[in-house]
This record gives C-alpha cells, sequence and structure tokens, in this order.
C-alpha cells in the first residue's frame, strides 16, 4: 500500500521560502511519477511540478518556473518542493501524489500535467504567502 505524507507548509510573508516535503512508503520514486498540485480556496486544483523516472522528464506550471524546484532524495525516499520568491497568490494546500504505472510521462513529454493518472495522494499542507 503506498502512503505519502507531506510536510513543511506554513506561513510566510512574500518574498520568503519554504520547502515541502513528501515521504513515500510502498513505493519508490525511482520508478513512475511523481509530482506536486495545490488548490486554492474556490479554485480548482493545478499542477505544480513533476517528474518522470527520478528526473527524465520534469515539468513545472509557468507560474512558478524559476521560483520553485522539485526534488528528491531517494535514500529518503523523499520528494521535496523547493520554493522561493512566494506570492500571495501561491497560497493554497499542496498536495503530493504518485502515479506509481508511470502513465502522466507522455504528457510530461509534451508539457502537459494531468492529475488524472495519478493514484495516490497526500492528505495536503496548507502554505499562506501574506503580502
Amino acid at each position: 500500500q503506498v502512503q505519502l505524507v507531506e510536510s513543511g507548509g506554513g506561513s510566510v510573508q512574500a518574498g520568503g521560502s519554504l520547502r515541502l516535503s513528501c515521504a513515500a512508503s510502498g513505493y519508490t520514486y525511482r520508478s513512475g511519477c511523481m509530482g506536486w498540485f495545490r488548490q486554492a480556496p474556490g479554485k480548482e486544483r493545478e499542477g505544480v511540478a513533476a517528474y518522470y523516472g527520478g528526473g527524465v522528464l520534469t515539468y513545472y506550471a509557468d507560474s512558478v518556473k524559476g521560483r520553485f524546484t522539485i526534488s528528491q532524495d531517494s535514500a529518503k525516499n523523499t520528494m521535496y518542493l523547493q520554493m522561493s520568491s512566494l506570492k500571495p497568490e501561491d497560497t493554497a494546500v499542496y498536495y503530493c501524489a504518485a502515479d506509481t504505472r508511470g502513465y502522466c510521462s507522455g504528457g510530461l513529454a509534451m508539457g502537459r500535467l494531468e492529475d488524472s493518472y495519478y493514484t495516490y495522494w497526500g492528505q495536503g499542507t496548507q502554505v499562506t504567502v501574506s503580502s
């Protein structure tokens, strides 16, 4: 059974930084796709960043390019999202997710992040950025 547990959320002022972590059990990050998604109040869930095959393919939403970095520590089986230059519009609940079958790789290769392929989700962690 795959379980994902996020941590690292919190409140920060605009321009600040946070690092989110996603610890996985029952699954290895070397295979499939791993991603970060977020959902702000009253808005649809959106893909933020993802990678396939431990980094063979990587995706970032335009809104976070140059500010967020997705990475993994294979030894700890943990994925990270380093967020810098945070803006109030980054305020949301952030979720990590796993597509253990790797179906998302086709979309990533074409610059798309499709959440329908992700079958395992964490519980979410709140990120609040104040102006």
